[in-house]
């Protein structure tokens, strides 16, 4: 009979499962053929194939072959915790954005006892069980199965009436769960346990405190080296720590989730607004600035005040009540409403580094990338029609050109329409999102399509940066709104006299800055680059009587445009440079005898390098072309500030 394989069209015999034809294809390493998808469903690999079907096998590079993955490995940790705590109840243990845990009551462990886990987990693994999937008759018949243990009648009940229920059993462990599951648990080729954690049966607190255990696998040991690298890697350039380390930035327990951003924070934090504003005036943008208060009524045309109060500081002001802006939008509304407008203008593009507040739950606090109160770049551009692409393009321009300056790689992805709870006629939505995709077929970026996840009042295009880690991050943003220009009823006059409604689009490259400033502590491991440096330059004096020479030399770097400062302590030089390399000084410059005699300087840089007798006109043609090209490597050396970690980090990063 007729299958598809990836589309095209293969012969096989009737009977045949899909790990049959896996086999037969020779995809059978570890990483290969973790899942299948059946006419666009993930399936179990014992599927029967039937005539007409279209296949795709998952490899673990794609995420739905690592979710597959990861929830299998979810099983064995359940398997093996029974095993050892037999009067343990397993809840759910579902698999995440990387790796898996595990939600089980009547247990208490701790991280002491995780090598005995991950000892029976192995033993499991060796034991190679072929996980199977039974249909449950009825719930009766569910209910039944998991009588002992109260959490899984629980869910059971919950589940519709008409729907499916199954179970899959690997050796005497048997759990209630859709699936699908690896084809063996012999694919699973290194495990390993993370950490433990208290979790509220079904996230609410008058719920049962729950034990949950959280653990990553990979069809590789090289796989599972190189991610236990990246943690260690990722706690040593924790920006918290750095934070502080670098006197960058602290939190207080008077402003709980609010940063105070310290003097080097301050440069940092000045360069970013300077390369941001610098790219926006060149390409056309106009800066405004809008209240940080404003009134209910606002918020109630808006919709957040009927959608997002609670999330909202709220005060009231001679019996009129006003909200801190947790967003820049409504005001920008009000400018545009400031002045009557012609399609001559458009695209007519505003800016706004606005500061938002926002009510976050204590304990969902975390550093810079989860705080109360922070800065988003934001912009508007109001257009007609047929202005979409080209301006999404000249986004795409401006945003690439931003992430590539702090050599950051991306992604995109293109979100449309809800399957339910959006506004606007299908033609509009027909409209906008054929718009955003030609934008993204003209420009030849590869993106992703995910279909139903736009915003209520639009499609939406979002860009995932990867730093030097690997790690995923979500940041820029290019919205197409049709809720606001209808809610605040702008109007532009067309070429034919007619009054109009504009075409929005708001968009963020940054995101929130407080927490692109975190992600880029991490990225550089509070190595920044020259340009963005808050310590670029430092001048040591090996003794008093040369001072005098080092002011003259400060005044000549502080005329080329870079802050200096000098050590002149009694410290040894060897602790100055040490005292250096820690504050992450880009350029030590060590002055004695020698150099004030010859009129030159001797340069060190924080990685070790050492060069004598360099001319200042030199050191500063050379520091110059590096801050202006925005370079991350430095004259002086050839390590970039990702060097040690990439080194270490080679391989199949899956």
């Amino acid at each position: 009979m007729e299958v598809y394989l990836n589309g095209a069209k293969i012969e096989v015999d009737a009977g045949t499962t899909a790990l049959k034809l896996a086999q037969e294809k020779k995809l059978t390493e570890p990483h290969l053929a973790v899942g299948v998808l059946v006419n666009e469903e993930a399936k179990d690999p014992s599927i029967e194939l039937q005539a007409g079907d279209n296949l795709e096998f998952l490899s673990f590079d794609d995420p739905r072959g690592k979710y597959i993955f990861w929830h299998t490995s979810a099983h064995v940790l359940a398997q093996a915790v029974l095993r050892l705590y037999p009067d343990a109840k397993p809840t759910i243990g579902p698999a995440i954005e990387e790796g898996f845990y595990y939600d089980f009551a009547d247990l208490k462990i701790s991280e002491e006892d995780f090598p005995k886990i991950e000892k029976e987990m192995k033993k499991i693994i060796k034991e190679n069980f072929k996980p199977v999937r039974e249909v449950l008759s009825s719930k009766k018949e569910a209910v039944s199965r998991f009588k002992d243990n109260r959490y899984k009648k629980e869910l059971i009940e919950n589940l519709p009436d008409e729907g499916v229920i199954s179970a899959y059993t690997q050796g005497e462990f048997s759990d209630l769960c859709r699936g699908p599951h690896l084809s063996n648990l012999g694919k699973i080729k290194a495990i390993r346990l993370l950490k433990t954690s208290g979790a509220y049966w079904r996230a609410d607190s008058s719920n049962a405190m729950l034990t949950r255990l959280y653990g990553i696998s990979f069809p590789t040991q090289d796989e599972m080296k190189a991610y236990l690298f990246r943690i260690e890697e990722a706690k040593r350039r924790d920006h918290r720590i750095l934070g502080q380390k670098l006197d960058l930035f602290s939190f207080k327990e008077e402003a709980p989730g609010i940063p105070f951003i310290h003097p080097s924070g301050m440069v940092f934090w000045n360069k970013l607004i300077e390369f941001w504003r610098d790219l926006h005036n060149k390409a056309g943008y106009q800066e405004i600035k809008t209240p940080s208060m404003m009134s209910q009524e606002l918020w109630e045309v808006s919709g957040h005040w009927a959608h997002y109060s609670e999330h909202m500081y709220v005060t009231e002001v001679e019996e009129r009540k006003f909200a801190i802006k947790p967003m820049n939008c409504p005001g920008c509304m009000l400018f545009y409403k400031s002045h009557l407008h012609s399609y001559r203008e458009f695209p007519l593009r505003i800016s706004e580094i606005g500061h938002v507040h926002r009510h976050e739950f204590s304990g969902a606090l975390s550093g810079l990338f989860r705080v109360r109160s922070f800065h988003q770049d934001d912009a508007h551009i109001f257009m007609m029609q047929e202005q979409i692409k080209d301006e999404i393009l000249a986004v795409f321009a401006i945003t690439d050109a931003l992430y590539s300056a702090f050599d950051l790689k991306y992604r995109i992805e293109l979100s449309t329409r809800p399957d339910e709870g959006s506004i606007g006629s299908n033609e509009d939505w027909e409209k906008t999102t054929s718009s955003l995709k030609a934008a993204l077929d003209t420009s030849g970026i590869p993106y992703k399509i995910n279909p139903g996840d736009g915003a209520f009042y639009g499609p939406k295009i979002d860009f995932h940066i990867q730093d030097a880690l690997g790690r995923s991050w979500q940041c820029g943003t290019i919205q197409l709104d049709m809720s606001l220009p209808e809610r605040f009823d702008l109007e532009y006059t067309a070429d034919n006299g007619e009054r109009k409604r504009p075409i929005m689009i708001h968009r963020a490259l940054f995101g929130s800055i407080e927490r692109f400033m975190g992600i880029l502590i991490e990225h550089y491991a509070g190595r920044f680059p020259l340009w963005l440096s808050p310590k670029p330059v430092r001048i040591l004096t090996v003794a008093d009587r040369h001072i005098e020479y080092a002011q003259v030399v400060q005044k000549h770097i502080e005329e080329a445009g870079f802050l200096c400062e000098i050590d002149d302590s009694a410290e040894t030089i060897g602790k100055k440079v040490r005292l250096a390399q820690m504050s992450q000084v880009n350029y030590m410059l060590t002055l004695g005898d020698k150099e004030c005699e010859s009129h030159t300087v001797a340069v060190r840089t924080r990685t070790g390098g050492v060069f004598n007798e360099e001319k200042l006109d030199t050191f500063l043609e050379k520091i110059g072309c590096e801050a202006r090209n925005k370079k991350a490597d430095s004259p002086y050396t050839t390590k970039s500030h990702e060097d040690h970690c990439h080194q270490q980090f080679q391989g199949r990063n899956r």
